[in-house]
């Protein structure tokens, strides 16, 4: 089983498209955890124990475990090993929009697939093939490409024309005609514009996209599948992250989120 189908196994098995997104952020932590010796990790646990059985994935932004220098550093792999022990049919995945030349590109993906033990990890397409090809190669993980972002200035070059058509549709159709050899390549696509969404859908078949923007910022449910369900039903992994883990209670807004999207679904 490659990761994709990881997903899909535990998606179809809990009846869920969310995936929690563990952007621990040190400063944000409630302050009992920021007295522990290991605070990330010690909040990391809670948020898994109390919204896995509404998970099908979960999303590590690694941003906020390397400012954290080298505690935040191990406190991610500890995160992660647990989530694998406590919850091994769970996808995890490594927020990191990486690419880089050659052995650079390599040394990454040992580091997140190898060393960290992640199911997949998000790629930046614009150094091209031989950049991801690392990461491309083991086909038992996950590459989730940058395709459209929920950022506000994602404009700037997602929409420069490439061929009388945006620059993010290319990059939809490069990852499905030439990139997508082993079958393990998904997309980013933003749950902000679901019409631009469902552009993408069209190009991209039934591959699984990974949606940022929901939540804390802004993306509603029902036009996201509307727009980005695929022929099963499935193809979505919706992300929710500070909605959820800084809830009052992160249990109750992931089985919310969950209710949401199955009621469209529905």
């Amino acid at each position: 089983m490659n990761a994709i189908e990881k997903y899909d196994a535990r998606a179809s098995a809990i009846n869920s498209l969310v995936c929690v997104g563990l952007d621990s952020d040190i400063d944000k932590l409630p302050s009992a955890f920021r007295r522990q010796s290991s605070p990330q990790l010690a909040f990391n646990r809670g948020i898994i124990d109390a919204t896995a059985e509404f998970a099908a994935a979960f999303k590590f932004n690694i941003a906020f475990y390397e400012a954290c220098g080298a505690d935040g550093w191990r406190e991610l792999a500890q995160s992660v090993s647990y989530l694998r022990q406590r919850h091994p049919d769970i996808m995890a995945i490594c927020d990191a929009k990486r690419a880089d030349i050659g052995n650079t590109s390599a040394a990454y993906a040992r580091a997140i697939f190898d060393e960290l033990g992640f199911d997949a990890v998000t790629l930046n397409p614009f150094l091209g093939r031989d950049a991801l090809q690392p990461f491309l190669d083991h086909e038992d993980k996950a590459c989730i490409i940058l395709c459209r972002t929920s950022n506000p200035g994602s404009a700037d070059i997602q929409n420069l024309e490439v061929g009388g058509r945006p620059l993010w549709l290319a990059v939809a159709e490069k990852v499905l005609t030439a990139w997508n050899a082993k079958g393990n390549c998904m997309l980013v696509a933003s749950g902000a514009n679901p019409a631009e969404m469902a552009q993408i859908r069209a190009i991209a078949g039934d591959m699984t996209l990974l949606v940022p923007g929901i939540g804390a910022q802004g993306g509603a449910v029902e036009p996201v599948l509307r727009a980005g369900l695929n022929s099963v039903g499935r193809g979505l992994i919706i992300n929710s992250s500070r909605a959820i883990i800084f809830a009052a209670d992160p249990a109750a807004a992931a089985a919310e989120l969950r209710y949401a999207i199955n009621a469209c679904r529905e």
